[in-house]
């Protein structure tokens, strides 16, 4: 007998009164009953209680209990929780995406898909794509909402270099580089309002004719901005406060210092380095869009808020398997969205 609670007699009288999971261990307990994972779901998706069909969006439909899914009397066709989400056609339960999800939540460094592959049960490919269809959920669609735009607003901009290093490759891969580290890894910039969030963006080149317009557009003008001393931004003190910070010389100068977005850069290398070691320039900018999710939400919020947070996500949002590996036009089984109908939750 140990000391946890699942270890005692009050066992059952427990679950059944358990609030919202707080913890791991108690996400994994509370979302094993398939009942309270469905009303949990429901709730989160139709909070008025009020359910609408994903397809026409017709609130007249009537539930068929025993199979855990409604029948809409607009469209004369059955739909589940899963219908619309990125869970849609999973045969994968909901008892093991909730782990998955709380985990990639929450895990600092991220989580590989060999860990869920061994801790869930499932298959490397399997895991895999989970992870990438949480990955499309934890999406920010920031674009249209610039930085800067509140009083004495800073915003850091920074950019940084991703891919492996020559000596450790292949002698047929390093034969390939062409010595300019533009061609060589992919450039990503940041942008970080010291206290607010951060963004990402993937570009080509470190050129002034792509990284003003894209500073334009994501930060407000007339803020403060501060960079390092590459000479693609110079121009931009007509439309901001620039302030310059030359790495060779010092790192901090009072208020100027891009420090705030190199932790980011050291969390997300972390994770890149660390965690899944290899990832492929095509689907980079879905674990940008993972690191942005933890460190936009690290702050006022614990474990089972950011799990809830985006959980409140996962709705109007697809990705098939074929999309996700670019082979869109591959034959692959028809998305009916009831295809999990025999246990849809």
């Amino acid at each position: 007998m140990g000391k946890y609670i699942l270890d005692t007699r009050e066992e059952l009288a427990y679950i059944v009164l358990m609030k919202p999971p707080k913890t791991l261990q108690d996400a994994i307990v509370y979302f094993s009953d398939p009942q309270r994972a469905f009303d949990y779901a429901v709730k989160l998706r139709w909070p008025t209680g009020k359910v609408r069909c994903p397809r026409c969006n017709s609130a007249k439909n009537y539930f068929i209990k025993t199979r855990r899914l409604w029948l809409c009397r607009g469209c004369d066709k059955q739909f589940t929780i899963k219908v619309g989400t990125i869970f849609e056609d999973s045969p994968l339960g909901m008892d093991k995406w909730m782990a998955a999800f709380w985990m990639l939540c929450n895990c600092k460094n991220g989580i590989s898909s060999m860990e869920v592959h061994r801790a869930l049960g499932i298959t490397q490919k399997s895991a895999w794509f989970m992870l990438q269809r949480i990955r499309l959920a934890l999406q920010d669609d920031f674009f249209g909402k610039k930085l800067g735009s509140g009083p004495d607003s800073e915003v850091e901009v920074d950019e940084t270099f991703i891919g492996g290093k020559a000596r450790n490759m292949h002698k047929d891969r390093r034969a390939k580089l062409t010595g300019r580290i533009d061609d060589d890894k992919a450039v990503v910039v940041g942008f970080m309002e010291r206290g607010g969030q951060v963004r990402t963006q993937i570009v080509t080149r470190r050129r002034k004719y792509n990284m003003q317009p894209l500073v334009r557009e994501q930060v407000q003008a007339g803020a403060a901005i501060y960079t390092d001393a590459l000479k693609s931004y110079i121009g931009l003190d007509d439309d901001y406060k620039h302030g310059v910070i030359d790495h060779a010389v010092e790192y901090v100068h009072g208020r100027v210092h891009t420090n705030t977005l190199e932790n980011f850069w050291s969390l997300v290398k972390r994770g890149l380095h660390g965690t899944y070691v290899s990832v492929e320039p095509y689907h980079l900018y879905r674990y940008l869009d993972e690191q942005m999710f933890r460190f936009n939400n690290r702050k006022n919020m614990d474990d089972g808020q950011r799990f809830e947070l985006g959980m409140s996500q996962v709705f109007g949002k697809r990705l098939t398997y074929s999309e996700l590996t670019g082979k869109s036009d591959a034959p692959h089984h028809p998305e009916t969205g009831t295809g999990e109908a025999e246990a849809p939750f």
